[in-house]
């Protein structure tokens, strides 16, 4: 029976990513080495017989910051195109490695708003806090960033997100038979750290003041996805197995 996924990954490398900077806003460009990391993820990761089928991509979402656009286009997922406006669409068709897939780009999935904390590093945060006489445990989960955004608001925005995938995607997916293969579930999102931390934390419908404990490297790449073939049980894939020829 056909089980859908989210697989979600994050943007590649950026010089802020490196010396650890909260890059919400800002636009950067990743480094070469992050384009040459997110070049391998393509070719070691894309493929009919490796973790992300392109014939059984559904949808693609992106962040509106040009690192997450770059990085799916470097995916060589045939999203060569210009990408569509904020919340838009651009279908692709024949010639690309997937087939009438829209691509969305969605301020649902942009990176958390830092506010006042925009490109400081987390030591800096705790400085400025202590010489301002706050706390000095800052944790964004819990407290979220002053001038931007809270946990319940990073949490509004992608509970819409979840909900939009289950319903116009996965609900006539999951459960299928084996015959029924062909049909296209998977989902890709393609954004950041913060907010691709936080969208797993709310997948299996956990409060990001909880705490999240998940790391997700520049480049790296996540799935998500559901127990027993009920879309009732969401469900974070700690590993899968992979189909190679001996």
């Amino acid at each position: 029976m056909t089980t859908p996924r989210v697989f979600i990954i994050r943007h590649g490398e950026t010089e802020w990513s490196l010396n650890g900077r909260h890059t919400g806003t800002t636009e950067l460009p990743l480094t070469a080495n992050g384009e040459k990391r997110i070049r391998a993820t393509g070719k070691a990761l894309v493929g009919d017989d490796r973790l992300i089928v392109p014939s059984k991509i559904a949808h693609i979402y992106v962040s509106p910051r040009r690192r997450a656009q770059r990085t799916l286009e470097l995916l060589d997922l045939g999203c060569h195109e210009r990408l569509g406006e904020s919340d838009g669409h651009v279908e692709h068709g024949e010639g690309d490695l997937i087939e009438k897939v829209k691509v969305q780009t969605t301020e649902d999935i942009r990176e958390w708003d830092y506010g006042d904390y925009e490109g400081r590093t987390s030591a800096q945060i705790r400085e400025e806090r202590k010489a301002k006489g706050l706390n000095v445990d800052w944790d964004i989960w819990r407290d979220g960033c002053p001038g931007g955004e809270s946990p319940t608001d990073v949490s509004k925005r992608l509970d819409r997100l979840i909900a939009d995938i289950r319903t116009r995607y996965h609900e006539k997916a999951i459960g299928k038979k084996s015959e029924d293969d062909k049909m296209k579930g998977d989902v890709l999102v393609v954004a950041h750290g913060h907010i691709l931390r936080a969208f797993a934390m709310r997948w299996i419908g956990r409060g990001l003041t909880e705490g999240v404990s998940l790391l997700l490297e520049a480049g790296g790449v996540g799935t998500l996805s559901y127990e027993h073939h009920r879309i009732e049980e969401p469900a974070i894939l700690l590993g899968g197995a992979f189909a190679v020829d001996l």
